[in-house]
This record gives structure tokens, C-alpha cells and sequence, in this order.
């Protein structure tokens, strides 16, 4: 049975933490983007998206995280994920993701690198 896609939010230094739980397909990739979105409006450039408890992301759900990634990127932000799964970590490297967003072990590891990049 398909576990229902919830996430938590928290900003540190002006650094969005995402943290998700559950398939990201159409469903969690638009509340992780709709997220992303109401901290963006707001001025945050720098995101970290923690997978720990998200062991599949398909085709669609990738599809948010790039649009996420683009807006990072044309405004000199960037996104990092961390806790992956590695299935998650593999899709991530094959699709290429990593040339344009970073990943740490940790949530905290992911808030050092991007405070060395600010």
C-alpha cells in the first residue's frame, strides 16, 4: 500500500529545508513545488531537500525538482538533496541533476556547503 506524500518545512538562515515523506510523484513533486514557491516569493535561494523518507521519485516528480532547480539556478541559488536512497541518488546521477545541484549525507552537512557557496 502507497503511503500518503507529506512533507515538513523549516528555514535556517535563510536556507529552505524540505523534508519529505512518501512517493514523489505528481502529488509530492507539486506540494514540494508549491513549497519551494511560497519561500521563493519570499527572497530564499538556497533549498535542501532531504529524501530520507522518500524511496522512489518518478518521472513527474523529477520533472518539479527541475523546474525548482531552473529557478535556483537563473537567480544564483542553488539546491542541494540529501539522505538519499540509493536508487533516488542513482536516478538523480543518471538524469544529470547533479551538474546543477549538489549532494550532502546530512541535512547538516548540506547547510555547511551551502553556507561555504554563499
Amino acid at each position: 500500500m502507497e503511503q500518503p506524500f507529506s512533507l515538513t518545512s523549516e528555514v535556517r538562515d535563510n536556507r529552505l529545508i524540505i523534508t519529505t515523506n512518501g512517493y514523489v510523484n505528481n502529488i509530492g513533486g507539486a506540494a514540494i513545488a508549491d513549497e519551494f514557491q511560497r519561500h521563493f516569493l519570499g527572497g530564499v535561494r538556497h533549498v535542501i531537500i532531504d529524501l530520507a523518507l522518500s524511496r522512489v521519485v518518478n518521472s513527474v516528480g523529477m520533472s518539479f525538482l527541475i523546474e525548482i532547480i531552473e529557478k535556483l539556478t537563473e537567480t544564483g541559488g542553488r539546491l542541494v538533496f540529501t539522505n538519499l536512497d540509493p536508487s533516488v541518488d542513482k536516478m538523480l546521477g543518471i538524469m544529470g541533476l547533479y551538474d546543477f545541484a549538489g549532494k550532502e549525507a546530512t541535512t547538516e552537512d548540506a547547510i555547511r556547503t551551502l553556507a561555504i557557496r554563499s
